[in-house]
């Protein structure tokens, strides 16, 4: 039988989301591809430090531990096959049964998603990010500066959302932003027994939903919906999820408060925010991506 990732929940990473090769980089803007590839070779013996989205890997492939493999995480990198030995070599390093990469050496890795049926692709190129969701694949780009994940939670998977434009549509945040406040919570009143559209996260929610199932591995789930969204116009994100028969663990309705200060309490492994300014707030106290979705990104 061929190998088959079919059942599983599958992660595509890019190297620099997974681990800090921030140095690196800069030499590679600074000077070339090829004075990038003989840095690399030169620590090819020196593992890199854990990047941004490190820890909410390591915690998902702990969904492997009962020995069914229900978690798949897979390098797909613009950087060149030769630097790619340092990933897997990193990988090694600290215990991650991460075996599949794809390394294209400048190229976007952005179509091989769909043979993967990528449940969730993180990188740190925009342009990337952009073409995944497009393919309807959950993405976002990581902001490799944002504080790492706490290791508070070691037996939980911590996970943070927006609600419109990432798990919702962005029918909402349109009338917001053409009509104001009033006209928003006006319309979510009168709309609050019609379930929203699904957004670009609602696959990987689903995803979580279903990996949430798999109980005997000591491992669980935690999921938060951290939204700008306040009474009444909480209604409708609520019963859209439960029109969905998905359940989130924590619900934050913080009336335009800013987010940071709250995320940095429920600690979680990764939040995903469509909007640049959230996304900057909170990632200077939790690991942050951008989901380039909906009307605040064209």
């Amino acid at each position: 039988m061929p190998a088959s990732l079919e059942g599983r929940l599958v992660v595509a990473i890019s190297s620099r989301a997974l681990f800090d090769f921030e140095e690196e980089n800069r030499v590679f803007e600074a000077a070339d591809d090829h004075a990038y590839m003989q840095l690399q070779l030169q620590r090819l013996e020196q593992p890199a430090r854990p990047g941004v989205a490190f820890s909410l890997v390591h915690k998902l492939l702990a969904f492997n531990a009962g020995g069914e493999a229900r978690v798949e995480v897979v390098i797909l990198s613009r950087n060149d096959p030769v630097s790619g030995l340092r990933v897997f070599r990193s990988c090694q390093h600290f215990g991650l049964p991460i075996e599949r990469g794809v390394f294209t050496r400048g190229t976007s890795p952005w179509r091989y998603l769909r043979p993967l049926a990528a449940n969730l692709f993180l990188s740190t190129n925009e342009a990337d990010v952009r073409s995944g969701l497009a393919a309807g694949v959950p993405a976002a780009r990581v902001y490799p500066h944002s504080m790492r994940a706490s290791d508070a939670h070691p037996h939980e998977v911590r996970i943070a959302f927006d609600g419109d434009a990432v798990l919702f549509g962005d029918e909402a945040e349109r009338v917001f932003q053409r009509d104001g406040l009033s006209a928003f919570q006006h319309h979510e009143r009168e709309h609050s027994t019609q379930p929203l559209a699904p957004g670009p996260f609602k696959p990987l929610l689903q995803a979580l939903h279903r990996l949430q199932q798999a109980d005997d591995t000591g491992m669980r789930i935690r999921t938060a919906l951290v939204t700008a969204r306040s009474a009444p116009a909480h209604e409708r994100a609520m019963r859209t999820l439960m029109d969905w028969r998905i359940e989130v663990d924590e619900a934050m309705f913080l009336g335009g408060l800013p987010k940071g200060e709250f995320l940095r309490e429920f600690e979680p492994d990764f939040f995903f925010d469509d909007q640049t300014g959230h996304v900057e707030q909170a990632a200077g106290h939790v690991p942050a991506g951008h989901v380039a979705a909906g009307v605040s990104n064209p």
